[in-house]
């Protein structure tokens, strides 16, 4: 593989691995959800199974999936026929999302804030793709472009609050109550802002090549 190949592949492989470490609770709640052992910490899944287990198998199509639209090895009738199958994944991993944060009992340590956050996150999210899919339906691809990658940066907030949440417990100490709560809601502002530095990304080289055009000119 080449240098420019393996520089291709550099952001796609490092959304999978951010997608694994939800992956990997998403797993053990299923499991729960096999063993049929009811504990007062997974009560309120097994109220209602279908929502938790629709969202994480759409989670995980759509954050693992959304990976490869990161490489121009998926362009063309492959881009189109992933992103087929990931706007509607997409959509039910939010609506799912949505649903439980409304209808399902707050587990011992969340709240209203964080539920407020929850919800922000997940109408954000619905309301990118919904945005997405009606630009390329007018050929528009910069609005697609950016309304996709804002909507897949809100869904791997699980993935960051994660690793936002492991670093204060290593460096600071234990993450609880409003600490908590904040924390996982920086995780979704840091997305988010990563996203508008990757849809600016094209303008910021285009720029650069302008004035390094420029001082060529006048050299």
């Amino acid at each position: 593989m080449t240098s420019t190949r393996r520089a291709a592949w550099l952001v796609p492989t490092a959304l999978i691995a951010l997608t694994l470490i939800p992956m990997a609770g998403g797993a053990l709640r299923l499991t729960d959800l096999a063993a049929g052992e009811v504990t007062p910490e997974n009560a309120r899944f097994f109220a209602a199974p279908v929502p938790v287990l629709l969202h994480i198998l759409s989670a995980v199509l759509y954050c693992l999936g959304g990976a490869f639209q990161f490489t121009s090895t998926f362009r063309g009738p492959t881009h189109r026929r992933l992103g087929r199958v990931l706007v509607p994944a997409g959509l039910l991993m939010a609506l799912t999302g949505l649903w439980m944060t409304l209808f399902h009992p707050y587990p011992e340590g969340d709240g209203d804030l964080l539920a407020a956050f929850r919800l922000v996150a997940g109408s954000t999210t619905v309301l990118a793709l919904v945005l997405g899919f009606l630009a390329i339906r007018r050929r528009d691809v910069a609005r697609h472009r950016a309304w996709m990658i804002r909507g897949y940066a809100l869904a791997q907030g699980a993935g960051t609050q994660a690793l936002v949440t492991i670093a204060w417990v290593l460096l600071v100490g234990p993450a609880t109550g409003l600490t908590r709560t904040l924390l996982l809601g920086a995780a979704w502002v840091i997305n988010a802002a990563a996203a508008e530095w990757l849809i600016r990304e094209p303008h910021r080289r285009r720029r650069a090549l302008y004035r390094s055009g420029r001082l060529e000119r006048t050299a």
